[in-house]
C-alpha cells in the first residue's frame, strides 16, 4: 500500500506537537502575544468601558494558552480550540495547577471547528456555564468575542473560517484577530525554511482579508496595523542572518 503525503493540517500538528513543551519559553512567542493582547484590549470597547466581565470568548488556535490566560481574568469565560493535541495538553497542564482548576473560567478542546454547533465547543461552553452556576441552557452557545493570534496564515480557506466565526457569534458579537502582514517577498522569512512546510500563506494581505470579512456579513470592518515585531531571521539566498521588522495587523468586525 502506497504511503500518503501528509496534508498541511497534519504537518502543522506534527510541528506544533513537537514544539508545545518549549513554546512558552520562546521570548518572541511571548512578546508577540503580549502585543496582540494589548491590541485586542485597545480595539474592543468592553475592555475600556468596564463591561468585559460579561464577555464569553472563543479563541481559534489557542495553542498553549499564552493569550488565553491573559484574557481569562478580564472576561466571563473563554473556550480555546486547537488542532494540535500537544498544545492542548500544555494548556490543560496550566489549568491543572491553578489554585482551583474546577472553578477556572477557561477550557480548551482539541478540534478543527467547522460549524458553530460543534459538540466539543458546545460541551466546553456548557461546562464553563455550569461552573458559574448556570443551568437549563437549552440553546446552542454563542460568543461575544472571537479572537486569534498567528492562526489565519495557517488556515486553507479564510472565507470558510470567517463564515464559521460569524455563526459562532451572538448578535453584536465582535472579532479581533491578529496576524503578521504579507508585505511582499521578504515576508516569507518570518518562518525559517525548516518550518515553512504546511504554512498556507506567508502573512495575510490587508485588502484581501478586509474584503473577505466584509463579504461574510460583518459590519464595522477594519484591518489595520496593530504592532511591529522585530525578530531575527536566518541567512538564506545570499542574504545574511539579521533582525527584521514584521508588521502585524488586527482584523476587526461586528455581527449585526
Amino acid at each position: 500500500m502506497a504511503a500518503t503525503t501528509p496534508n498541511a493540517l497534519e504537518v502543522n500538528n506534527l510541528r506544533f506537537n513537537a514544539e508545545a513543551a518549549a513554546w512558552d519559553s520562546n521570548k518572541k512567542h511571548v512578546e508577540s502575544v503580549e502585543k496582540a493582547f494589548d491590541a485586542i484590549k485597545r480595539s474592543i470597547p468592553a475592555f475600556s468601558d468596564g463591561s468585559s466581565k460579561n464577555l464569553d470568548v472563543l479563541e481559534i488556535g489557542c495553542g498553549t494558552g499564552l493569550l488565553s490566560f491573559r484574557l481569562a481574568p478580564l472576561v466571563r469565560s473563554l473556550v480555546g480550540v486547537d488542532t494540535a493535541d500537544g498544545m492542548i495538553a500544555a494548556f490543560n497542564q496550566k489549568v491543572a495547577v491553578l489554585p482551583d482548576p474546577y472553578k477556572a473560567n477557561l477550557a480548551a478542546v482539541n478540534v478543527l471547528v467547522q460549524e458553530a454547533d460543534d459538540v466539543h465547543v458546545q460541551g466546553a461552553a456548557a461546562a464553563l456555564a455550569s461552573r458559574r452556576g448556570e443551568s437549563g441552557h437549552d440553546q446552542p452557545y454563542r460568543f461575544d468575542l472571537v479572537v486569534s493570534h498567528l492562526t489565519l496564515h495557517h488556515i486553507p480557506s479564510m472565507p470558510a473560517v470567517f463564515a464559521t466565526i460569524f455563526q459562532c457569534l451572538k448578535p453584536g458579537g465582535r472579532i479581533a484577530l491578529t496576524d503578521y502582514e504579507d508585505f511582499g517577498e521578504s515576508a516569507v522569512r518570518f518562518h525559517p525554511k525548516s518550518k515553512r512546510e504546511g504554512v498556507e500563506r506567508h502573512g495575510i494581505k490587508k485588502d484581501e482579508v478586509e474584503m473577505i470579512i466584509d463579504g461574510t456579513g460583518f459590519n464595522m470592518v477594519k484591518v489595520e496595523e496593530a504592532f511591529v515585531l522585530r525578530k531575527e531571521v536566518e541567512a538564506e539566498n545570499g542574504e545574511p542572518k539579521r533582525e527584521m521588522d514584521f508588521p502585524f495587523v488586527i482584523c476587526l468586525g461586528q455581527r449585526s
